[in-house]
């Protein structure tokens, strides 16, 4: 028996191939499927099984294609419904794969198919089982994200009875590999770990604690945040279907000149710059918005960026792909191309370019005093803001900006000073108010962790005006 994990950070997801005698099995593939094709050619094995722990809301799943090109069928839980064609098991069904199988273990309450798939080894003895979102390490799956006609606290009360009948009377030693580690919007407050025991979340985690079903739901359902906008629009897309990810390629993968890019630009299209954020303020497309590689990028892409408009791309050289493919990962299918040899192109052609001021936190200390036309603009979230900001700083967290609304208005005389909590989310925030027409700011290099760090302020819960 072998189980390899793929954990993908950017998404907080974690995929899962598992073999015997020749024989594999998928759970929770991504889109990009290339590198579980690779290890089961490698080992000389054949996909057999691809299992879904549930209908995913956080990115695309990878299910179709690897199925089109391996012929394994596709399993959900009972009651998936689906535009393409899956076996919907049932609880307790069993699946051999090699010498080893899985039972199937329906947990409805993080959605209502979704299932926990429990490994049995070649003594049938329970040897691991892969919880979806019905069981994280530390957390359980939030109860609000199924396109079900139930409510939030009828699917908490499903989960409450999945957890107590079919998770607690696991045995201790029994792995627990969830489909997601922590960072993920799939829960409240998942733990740093990428797998546990069922001992060690019985010992831990508070949804397996001795308690009723009315403290379990009022638990799982307080301080539940707004789910990110792309999520809804991902499960209609695992439940429907999608283009293949190799003909999306096809198209979005063409190299464009700057005649050709500025072409695009005329028509209703977004222009995204996936360099490293450093980088893009010291010089960018004029209207570019920016999400770095090097952040959680499709996550941000799903939340800010409309699914409607085409997209063209300005990347690193080399990075086209990546790019392409980790926007593919949660559900965009409409691009149209790269700039051919990147912003270097853009500037041998003399076009116009725009940028960022990029300052230091004690600088934006000793200009606080002195300018009464200054705004601190905090792009965190605002339980971020509440745990410690700046005296007078206006919140406007990325998550409530995206790239059709109106952000927020400005007067000219303003001078903003735009900060996160390290520098990444307040670069987005920068080139979208610039995209909007607000270009008299500034970048703070570090946000509020170098802001603490220079000991501009005495504690990290104290509120500061840098006195």
């Amino acid at each position: 028996m072998f189980i390899k994990q793929f954990y993908t950070g950017c998404l907080s997801e974690a995929a899962y191939y598992i073999e015997s005698e020749g024989e594999v099995a998928i759970i929770d593939p991504l889109r990009d499927v290339n590198d579980y094709l690779i290890l089961a050619q490698e080992n000389h094995a054949g996909i057999k099984y691809i299992f879904e722990t549930h209908c995913h809301a956080d990115f695309v799943s990878g299910h179709i294609d690897l199925s089109k090109q391996t012929g394994a069928p596709i399993i959900y839980g009972p009651g998936a419904k689906t535009n393409y064609e899956v076996y919907n098991s049932t609880d307790r069904e069993i699946f051999k794969l090699g010498k080893i199988s899985f039972e199937v273990l329906h947990t409805p309450g993080h959605t209502l198919e979704s299932c926990c798939y429990l490994l049995r080894d070649e003594h049938e003895k329970p040897h691991a089982i892969f919880t979806g979102d019905t069981l994280l390490v530390g957390d359980v799956g939030r109860p609000d994200l199924s396109s079900g006609h139930l409510s939030t606290t009828e699917l908490a009360a499903m989960l409450f009875n999945s957890i107590q009948n079919k998770i607690l009377p696991l045995a201790d030693d029994i792995i627990v590999y969830p489909a997601h580690g922590a960072g993920s919007s799939c829960a409240k407050n998942i733990g740093p770990e990428n797998y546990s025991s069922i001992g060690e979340q019985k010992k831990n985690n508070y949804a397996l604690q001795p308690q009723t079903k009315e403290a379990f739901v009022d638990t799982v359902t307080k301080g539940l945040g707004i789910a990110p906008q792309y999520f809804p629009i991902n499960a209609k897309i695992n439940m429907q279907g999608y283009e293949s990810l190799e003909t999306i390629k096809q198209k979005g993968l063409t190299a464009l000149s700057v005649t050709d890019f500025k072409n695009l630009q005329q028509t209703d299209v977004l222009v995204l710059d996936s360099r490293h954020a450093t980088v893009f303020t010291n010089g960018f497309i004029p209207g570019s918005i920016f999400i770095g590689l090097e952040g959680r990028f499709e996550e941000w892409a799903g939340s800010l960026l409309s699914f409607d408009k085409p997209i063209i791309l300005v990347t690193e050289p080399g990075k086209e792909a990546e790019t392409l493919i980790r926007l593919c990962r949660v559900g965009f299918e409409k691009i149209q191309g790269y700039l051919k040899g990147g912003f270097a192109a853009w500037q041998e052609a003399k076009e116009p370019v725009d940028l960022i001021i990029d300052i230091e936190a004690d600088e934006l200390a000793m200009d606080i005093p002195h300018d009464p036309n200054l705004v601190i603009v905090d792009v965190r979230r605002e339980t971020e803001f509440a745990d410690g900001h700046i005296k007078n700083a206006l919140n406007l967290p990325l998550n409530d900006m995206n790239d059709v609304i109106h952000i927020a208005d400005f007067e000219d005389t303003q001078n903003l000073y735009v900060h996160c909590a390290g520098g990444y989310r307040s670069v987005i925030a920068a080139s979208l108010l610039k995209r909007e027409g607000t270009h008299n700011l500034r970048n703070v290099l570090g946000g509020w962790e170098k802001i603490k760090a220079e000991k501009l302020i005495k504690t990290e819960k104290e509120v500061s005006d840098f006195n």
